[in-house]
């Protein structure tokens, strides 16, 4: 698996790429901006991300804007369906009309409220049929 973190918060990114390091390759970016060129940069050396985790309060380009940008990209490529990355959103707001925009404007796979709890993404991720399965460092 091959995974990007977007999270402003430093603890907050720490924790997903501990979480998720043991089943892949694990990318982090501090804002939506910075993410967005990531996801850029691995769609043009032909190693695109399985898996995006997503805050939505960040500055510069927040998790809304990163998403809508990652889904246009992807439109550009000609991604789409189960090809297309999949993502969860990550975020301390419990609120509908981001939860709404996040799954019908962005398209987004999951919505976890923080704190993270470590089985709760994994149940996520193993949902979205994304292989867990451990790598050896």
């Amino acid at each position: 698996m091959k995974a990007l973190v977007i999270d402003d918060d430093f603890d907050a990114r720490r924790l997903l790429q501990k979480i998720l390091r043991p089943f892949g390759y694990v990318d982090v970016a501090m804002d939506g901006e910075e993410g967005v060129a990531a996801f850029r940069s691995a769609l043009r050396d032909n190693e695109p991300y399985d898996l995006i985790t997503l805050d939505l309060l960040m500055p510069n380009s927040d998790g809304q804007q990163a998403l809508r940008e990652i889904r246009e990209i992807e439109k550009e490529n000609n991604i789409s369906g189960d090809r297309a990355v999949k993502v969860i959103v990550v975020s301390g707001l419990d609120d509908s009309k981001e939860l709404h925009d996040a799954f019908f404007i962005g398209e987004a796979a999951a919505y976890i409220i923080k704190p993270i709890r470590r089985q709760i993404l994994l149940d996520e991720i193993a949902r979205l049929g994304i292989s867990l399965r451990e790598v050896k460092a």
